[in-house]
């Protein structure tokens, strides 16, 4: 079958993450939802995005908050329907916006109709749609596999006297991938939305789909040393080493079979989310050539540190084994700390959100931000009482969960409900007062405010046909400087952040002597003296030939 046309948008585009209980809420339930976010599109269309990616909007008993799908072809009436979808992909389209959605195919719902069929008996015709074992000898589960929100991967069921299989919640069976009449009906859950007109998907847990079928136990490497970004370190999960319940062979299979539906339909993309013990060489593995995923991100920008070293390290190794695939790059999403806090401490200096961003819009790839990035948004405090995500309830107190980068979005600082639209109702997530005199209405008049750097940032990168399309070089490791040089159809851009709290001078390399300044709107902190770089605290510089 040929393939229909792609005019590639995704490469270089930027998508904008948005978590729908908490974007904008129209019908004051407490909880935002799809006309919600249509009402809001010209904001993320302002800023400069090329695409929305909506986390899960499918019906759900929102154990997990929609990433357990009951019904994977219809909105959660708590979200709206599906002709509310039609409208926001209706309005998006009008306003030159892409629409993603957030594709949950590793695991379903113990609500989907599916597992309910599944585990009502050993015969029946689903009996095999989901990872079933049996106990060994003593009644313990098959083997020592780990479930992410902790404890066994194994829950036991009373009906089939077996383990099922659940790397996230035990409300969230594993799918049998092993079994093609899973693999088909899955393929044509994602058809459905093709059919609707979206653009593309990200791919919740992209690298789960297959299980070792021989569930063989994973080795042992005892407690982890450092900081895993991918898994908090008072999770026993990083224990392990995850040979044989993800990241299996047969994996790229079932990708090139969703690669090959999308290719059925005009202009379409797929990011997969990979979390593993080695995710660059995953993200490499599965964006090279043309035939599985269009992009992939780790979590490797999404942990604590910021170090110029620890970036050049980064980027280093991604080189080493990416040569071809195209990355996505994100400092935020809706799992971990906000970057405003991760990167930016208590107290965050605005100029190193700033260094941030215009590193984020300058490396090789497609940055995705996560909303309210662009505001400059703090981890938000949230009390024990008021949580919501069952892997904070279980992890408290070392791990506070995810519920402090969901909390509303702050649209009118001078609102009760700072325009989140629940007017008296409590909102899903309490507001964060801290976000006040951060809210859209409240930047909107400064023409020095974070979000409209991130408006003139993101209108300049159109113009920049080195950064959207060109390769990357780094330059030698630095202290303070993280220095990589992109190249395009001749033309060079060598491009300088400090990331450090403290002047810093860098060689200028040799055949940038006669560069010309690369000027990013509201960003400056550098200049060229003789044969050095000279960057301010969070400075940064470009320079063209």
């Amino acid at each position: 079958m040929s393939k229909a046309p792609n005019n590639n948008w995704w490469r270089g585009g930027v998508i904008y993450q948005i978590y729908p209980r908490s974007f904008a809420d129209s019908n004051g339930d407490g909880v935002g939802d799809l006309p919600g976010i249509t009402q809001r599109l010209d904001y993320v269309a302002q800023l400069g995005a090329d695409a929305v990616w909506l986390s899960p909007i499918f019906k759900s008993p929102m154990k997990d908050f929609g990433y357990d799908v009951s019904d994977y072809c219809d909105v959660d009436p708590l979200f709206g329907t599906l002709d509310d979808f039609r409208a926001l992909v209706k309005k998006a389209h009008d306003l030159g916006l892409r629409v993603m959605i957030d594709q949950v195919l590793s695991h379903t719902s113990d609500q989907h109709p599916w597992f309910a069929e599944s585990r009502s008996s050993r015969s029946n015709p689903k009996a095999d749609w989901y990872v079933w074992a049996d106990a060994k000898d003593d009644g313990n589960p098959p083997n020592n596999w780990l479930s992410i929100f902790g404890g066994s991967a194994w829950q036991w069921d009373t009906r089939r006297r077996q383990y099922y299989l659940h790397n996230f919640l035990s409300s969230q069976p594993d799918l049998n991938y092993h079994n093609p009449e899973v693999v088909e009906a899955i393929l044509g859950t994602v058809k459905f939305w093709l059919e609707l007109g979206v653009d593309g998907y990200r791919l919740d847990t992209a690298n789960y789909y297959f299980h070792d079928k021989e569930l063989r136990s994973n080795p042992g490497r005892g407690q982890p040393k450092g900081n895993d970004p991918a898994v908090n370190d008072v999770n026993p999960y990083g224990w392990q080493h995850h040979k044989f319940d993800k990241t299996q062979p047969e994996n790229i299979g079932f990708l090139k079979q969703l690669r090959a539906l999308l290719d059925q339909y005009p202009n379409t993309t797929m990011v997969g989310e990979i979390g593993d013990d080695d995710g660059l060489s995953v993200m490499a593995e599965y964006t090279s050539g043309t035939d599985k995923l269009h992009m992939a991100y780790s979590f490797d920008l999404l942990g604590p540190d910021s170090s110029s070293t620890y970036l050049h390290d980064l980027m280093t190794r991604f080189a080493e084994k990416n040569a071809t695939g195209w990355p996505s790059w994100a400092l935020s999403n809706h799992d971990v700390v906000r970057v405003g806090s991760r990167w930016g401490g208590e107290t965050p200096d605005v100029r190193k959100l700033r260094v941030a961003a215009a590193f984020q819009m300058c490396l090789r790839g497609s940055p995705c931000l996560y909303q309210g990035d662009e505001l400059g948004l703090p981890e938000a405090q949230v009390a024990f009482e008021d949580l919501q995500d069952p892997y904070g309830i279980t992890m408290w107190p070392e791990f506070k969960g995810r519920d402090g980068c969901r909390t509303p979005m702050p649209w009118d600082g001078q609102a009760a409900d700072m325009g989140f639209g629940s007017g008296t109702q409590k909102p899903w997530l309490p507001l964060t007062e801290a976000y006040r005199t951060l809210a859209v209405s409240e930047q909107d008049k400064d023409p020095q405010s974070l979000l409209n750097f991130y408006r003139g940032l993101l209108a300049w990168r159109k113009g920049q046909e080195v950064l959207l399309h060109g390769d990357q070089a780094l330059l030698p490791v630095h202290q303070q400087v993280m220095a990589f040089v992109r190249e395009h159809e001749g033309k060079k851009v060598l491009c300088t952040f400090n990331f450090s709290d403290s002047a810093a001078i860098l060689d200028l390399p040799a055949p940038f002597k006669s560069a010309s300044m690369l000027p990013i709107p509201g960003l400056g902190g550098g200049s060229v003296s003789g044969e050095n770089i000279h960057l301010e605290t969070y400075g940064a510089l470009l320079l063209a030939l």
